[in-house]
């Protein structure tokens, strides 16, 4: 059996990458996700409002692969700006576990000088395990 891609119905067509590949041993490798729709249109321009929507796309790609939110096994975030995380650690928190729930991953978290969409505030890639 060969790795499939993962990509959700109604996103549009990604150019040069995959959203997400689902090996034959189950493990899901999901692609930096950044804070735009799946139109790839980014509707907020805010740290928050961008994690909210980059967590709902990872939740959305683990799901499209038939996994479920406890499937998820690593996060790597990568953001633009410390003092803006540092400073909203708590409404991160109580975003996160809207989507997430109290299920927590392994994590690290990555300060970048830039990413390679000019709107993008964070990027999370993910790793998950289906069986």
């Amino acid at each position: 059996m060969e790795n499939k891609i993962i990509h959700p119905d109604g996103w549009k067509a990604t150019k040069g990458y995959a959203n997400g590949i689902l090996s034959n041993n189950g493990q899901l490798f999901i692609g930096g996700q950044i804070g735009w729709t799946a139109a790839q249109i980014f509707e907020t321009h805010t740290f928050i409002g961008q994690m909210e929507q980059t967590l709902n796309n990872i939740v959305t790609i683990v799901k499209a692969a038939g996994g479920e939110i406890k499937n998820i096994a690593r996060l790597t975030w990568y953001i633009k700006d410390k003092n803006e995380y540092l400073n909203n650690q708590k409404l991160i928190g109580e975003i996160y576990q809207k989507i997430i729930g109290k299920h927590y991953p392994a994590m690290s978290m990555v300060v970048v000088k830039d990413l390679i969409e000019d709107e993008a505030l964070l990027e999370i890639e993910a790793t998950a395990i289906i069986s």
